[in-house]
């Protein structure tokens, strides 16, 4: 019998797709029928009360007020010569919490879903004098410096682009995978399902454009109410699903647009499912889950840094469009409703998707791990 694998699953609560990449390929592992003994943290957890305010305190005040000065921290800390006094940081500032994870779980696996916790195993590791792998899943489609990180035996990314990248970076090529962000299995499920049929289940109009405002896991998008009032105004009837960043619930006539305010759900794959366009943010993955079902992007107010080159990838391979300024999204939107473009964008969609990412990572551990 194959010992269980013993796991240490690590994000951040910085958004949630960190959470949700990792939660992908615990159900990969499973479903690859790996006995897995997996605990499940937030790098954020392991900060104390001073630590966490300093650095999820001033991440959220830079996205809410500030988007300009994370732009710069962004492109300050793309580049080699960053100061050590920021990069040193990333080897302690949590380190209790690792240590104690790592001493209760005595993983054979620390496989992390945002940078900074695989430096700080690293750290770990040395002070106990342990052994295990330890394994970075890059969430962006562009690999800023940070995400190259030294410490990991095995960097998996999304294409082949990120692994060129991660080698101008220095990274020696036999630690990188690409592998594609990985996604919820529902998704795989839902390519090429029945956009109508998904429309009359959930009480949509099958005749009219439906379009899904992607405003991130925590509903904090500065546009929000900019894009609906434009998307009230496309001279067309629609319907608008707003599901994170929604203040009320229940459905409204702005203008052109029946806005269908949902909040969080978990329906949230089937109405992806059944909309035409994707408009708003550009979280790594948002693209990965719009793009394995088909669904192009008009993307506006990305977060500076990694999202606007995830508008970027999107726009130079042909399966979105980015909307600089507020003049700018109500003829990208239209313009990505036009029966042409949209066949269009949505091949090139699907071109650059893995629904099957979850598996690769998965397949990619075990087969570093020696279990394949």
């Amino acid at each position: 019998m194959t010992p269980a694998l013993r796991a240490l699953i690590l994000s951040a609560s910085f958004g949630s797709g960190h959470h949700q990449a990792n939660d992908a390929l615990d159900r990969a592992l499973r479903a690859a029928g790996v006995d897995l003994r997996a605990r499940h943290a937030d790098f954020i957890a392991y900060l104390n009360p001073l630590e966490r305010a300093v650095t999820v305190g001033t991440y959220a005040a830079w996205l809410r007020y500030a988007p300009g000065m994370y732009k710069a921290f962004y492109d300050w800390t793309d580049q080699e010569t960053e100061p050590r006094a920021l990069t040193g940081t990333f080897g302690w500032l949590g380190l209790g919490g690792m240590l104690r994870d790592l001493r209760e779980v005595r993983p054979e696996v620390v496989v992390s879903s945002f940078p900074t916790p695989v430096a700080l195993a690293h750290t770990a590791r040395q002070q106990l004098g342990t052994e295990f792998l330890n394994a970075l899943v890059v969430t962006d489609y562009r690999v800023h410096h940070h995400w190259a990180r030294p410490e990991a035996e095995l960097l998996m990314v999304a294409h082949e682009e990120a692994r060129e990248q991660m080698k101008r970076w220095r990274i020696p090529d036999r630690r990188i995978v690409v592998t594609g962000i990985p996604i919820a299995p529902a998704y795989r499920a839902l390519v090429g399902a029945d956009r109508a049929a998904l429309r009359e289940q959930h009480g949509l109009k099958a005749d009219e454009p439906l379009i899904l405002v992607s405003g991130g896991g925590t509903g904090t998008y500065r546009a929000l109410h900019r894009v609906l009032n434009e998307l009230s105004n496309l001279g067309r009837r629609v319907q608008v699903l707003v599901l994170a960043g929604a203040r009320t619930r229940g459905v409204s006539r702005v203008g052109g647009a029946t806005v269908h305010a949902l909040g969080f759900t978990p329906a949230f794959p089937e109405l992806l499912a059944a909309s035409d366009l994707v408009v708003g943010k550009a979280g790594g993955l948002t693209v990965a889950e719009a793009t394995a079902l088909g669904v192009p992007l008009v993307i506006f107010e990305p977060i500076p840094g990694q999202e606007e080159h995830n508008a970027a990838y999107l726009v130079r391979h042909g399966a979105g469009l980015w909307a600089r300024r507020l003049t700018d999204v109500r003829p990208a939107v239209l313009r990505a409703l036009d029966p042409n473009e949209h066949a269009r964008l949505s091949a090139n969609a699907r071109a650059l998707s893995v629904p099957d990412a979850a598996d690769r990572v998965a397949a990619a551990l075990l087969r570093r791990l020696g279990r394949a």
